[in-house]
């Protein structure tokens, strides 16, 4: 595992000895920042056991085309389905998906300086006649992981069988992979301050992920960020990591979240 910039929690003597769980909700084609949370991990799992968000990033997210970001969304069977869990959720197949989603990745990187190196894989995942968009999710990110060269530990968390809802069910999944740090998205941060007291009886260190989105090269003028991290794979290669991991700040504490 790497050295990261995490501040070590209370009693632990190295960073060697620090074991970081990231959970996140497995999301269509993530952006950059999803790649380096896993990177910081120890072990990275898929929170795939909780209800799903219709047209949150999910089943869908964007990638940079000569208009701009453009949208590419999974669709998704949800009639008369309120409740079901990221897991349960089905792909609604037709005649125009995954061929749309084929043809505008092709259009907008057909120029890229690594489009023929990485896009026949990326077609042939989402030509997989998978009938579940977290499989799909999964598969996705597997791959990119992979070519990115991270080699953090990738568990799924019903799987695991924790229990609990919120922090506690994070708490437990920490528990479960052995990890005493827990990084955390800023979007959770809110909620995870409140309920700290969960994490600190469990001896987990709660952080929060700090990341400046980095530039690269585009296919199109002006940058754009926040675009899917196949974005970036198409148009820096092997060099991709580097510019994540070159976006990466110090993690915030609890205690700079309540400053």
């Amino acid at each position: 595992m790497t050295s990261h910039p995490h501040r070590p929690p209370s009693g632990v003597q190295s960073m060697a000895e620090n074991r970081v769980c990231v959970i996140m909700q497995p999301t269509y084609l993530p952006w950059l920042g999803y790649f380096d949370l896993i990177d910081q991990s120890t072990v990275f799992v898929f929170l795939d056991d909780v209800q799903f968000s219709k047209q949150s990033w999910q089943q869908r997210n964007r990638i940079r085309t000569d208009k701009g970001l453009g949208w590419l969304t999974v669709p998704v069977r949800t009639k008369g389905r309120h409740g079901q869990l990221i897991r349960e959720v089905e792909i609604r197949r037709s005649n125009s998906f995954p061929k749309d989603h084929i043809r505008t990745i092709e259009q907008a990187y057909s120029r890229s300086p690594f489009y023929k190196t990485y896009f026949p894989r990326l077609r042939e995942l989402l030509s997989v006649e998978e009938s579940l968009l977290c499989t799909l999710n999964i598969s996705f990110i597997q791959w990119l992981a992979n070519e990115l060269g991270i080699k953090s530990r990738l568990e799924v968390s019903s799987e695991l069988r924790a229990e609990g809802k919120r922090s506690e069910l994070l708490a437990d999944i920490c528990l479960r992979v052995g990890a005493n740090v827990y990084l955390s998205p800023m979007g959770s941060a809110q909620y995870l301050t409140v309920e700290r007291q969960v994490f600190e009886k469990n001896n987990i260190e709660v952080l929060f992920h700090n990341f400046s989105h980095p530039t690269y090269r585009q296919v199109y003028r002006p940058f754009m960020p926040q675009a899917a991290a196949i974005d970036l794979l198409f148009n820096e290669g092997a060099r991709s990591l580097e510019i994540i991991r070159s976006g990466r700040r110090a993690s915030f504490t609890v205690e700079d979240i309540l400053r």
